[in-house]
């Protein structure tokens, strides 16, 4: 069972790809098998997951999350294929939905129809992955290429969705291969999220899917410490509607009641609920004032798990 940390570069680091090198190769000696690195707007996070594979040989690497929007699916692909090449065969796409507001100020537009543009965007990179080809013309996308969409050596990339939602769990189910919840609680992963996706999956006749459970953790001795940290950097969530569902079926007043936050033994419990609930993965994010002392500590729960 892998278990993954998710990492960030320093914002102070001299060059951010040289750091999150550093940080790679450091989580590898500590235990970990697999690296998942966000994409905002600043590095991008496909083409640093495929530098990390080349320079951290053996290590997995993925992205969580790309957004859908506004990149085309065969753009995707192809950065997708280069990523897996450099990394021989150990990198893993993750891919979000996306979220109207902030699309709205980093881009000047929104996209409609999040569930039916990810239909359209999955059948694309599916077949371009698949095949190395596709012809098809959507509502929201069409993408009929005229050349070969190959990259030698970029083949077999794994297709992970960041799906909560019962629609989005459908489609995830049918066309990729796992799904990445970020702080989806042990009882919405075992009660909803790991049933919803593997009727769909089965439906559609495809392998049962992978539950990749993205975990935000602070190793500490002192949680109450960090309390205040935690609960500011994840409040954010506490006033999305797909979020407060969660909250609410977790029966837990905020989103940073859902951290697994303490010393090493009491994170190592609540990981491993996520995995008794039916998660084939857990990865760690870094939460709260989070220094190189605390990302060692996450490195080696992650290392233990």
């Amino acid at each position: 069972m892998p278990t993954g940390v998710v990492i960030h570069p320093r914002s102070d680091a001299a060059n951010a790809v040289d750091d999150a090198v550093a940080q790679a190769t450091a989580a590898q000696r500590a235990g970990v098998t697999q690296v998942w690195l966000a994409q905002r707007v600043d590095h991008d996070a496909i083409a640093l997951a495929g530098l990390i594979g080349a320079a951290v040989p053996g290590l997995g690497v993925g992205t969580s999350v790309v957004p859908i929007n506004p990149r085309h699916p065969l753009l995707i692909s192809s950065a997708a294929q280069t990523a897996q090449a450099a990394a021989h065969g150990n990198f893993s796409l993750g891919l979000g939905l996306g979220a109207h507001e902030p699309e709205r100020l980093a881009f000047g537009a929104t996209w409609p129809d999040p569930v039916g543009r990810l239909r359209e965007h999955l059948t694309v990179l599916r077949s371009l992955l698949d095949t190395g080809t596709v012809d098809f013309h959507g509502e929201a996308i069409t993408s009929s290429p005229a050349w070969p969409a190959t990259v030698a050596g970029g083949t077999a990339v794994p297709v992970y969705v960041a799906a909560m939602g019962p629609k989005a769990l459908q489609v995830t189910g049918e066309l990729a291969d796992g799904t990445l919840p970020y702080l989806a609680g042990p009882r919405t992963i075992a009660d909803f999220i790991v049933p919803t996706i593997n009727r769909a999956a089965a439906d559609a006749g495809r392998p049962r899917p992978r539950v990749i459970a993205m975990v935000p953790v602070f190793v500490t001795d002192d949680p109450g410490s960090v309390h205040e940290a935690v609960a500011a950097e994840l409040g954010f969530y506490n006033e999305i509607p797909s979020y407060q569902k969660i909250l609410a079926r977790e029966n837990v007043s905020g989103a940073a009641d859902l951290a697994a936050v303490g010393p090493v033994e009491s994170v190592l419990r609540q990981l491993r609920r996520y995995l008794d609930a039916g998660a084939t993965d857990v990865a760690l994010a870094p939460v709260g004032p989070v220094d190189d002392r605390a990302r060692e500590a996450l490195w080696s729960v992650a290392g233990s798990l």
